[in-house]
């Protein structure tokens, strides 16, 4: 997949760990960061140790917001596959602090 339309490094980088399935996607974020998924408040580590290198992007459709906010086709798992979004709030140290995801149109 072709992530060169992320032109935010952070971001691309978080979103090959997650691509791969790296556990390197948590060095991107913050200790304990803010997390929704289509608005309601999840736990980003609880959430992130059951989707990682089973969760995944499967088409980059669109990219916003200075390369923070990705669009596309997403593998959820056995929820299926379908289009979400993913919006990165990077803090002054560069880390994320906060990251919303859900069902995109």
């Amino acid at each position: 997949m072709d992530l060169s339309q992320i032109k935010d490094e952070t971001v691309k980088q978080a979103i090959e760990a997650l691509q791969e399935g790296n556990k390197s996607w948590y060095e991107f974020f913050t200790e304990n960061p803010v997390m929704t998924d289509d608005g309601n408040p999840v736990d980003f580590k609880s959430f992130f140790s059951n989707a990682l290198g089973k969760e995944k992007f499967l088409t980059i459709d669109r990219v916003e917001n200075n390369s923070k906010d990705i669009y596309g086709n997403f593998q959820a798992g056995k929820w299926g596959v379908f289009p979400v979004f993913f919006k990165f709030h990077k803090n002054k140290e560069g880390k994320f602090d906060r990251l919303d995801i859900g069902q995109g149109k």
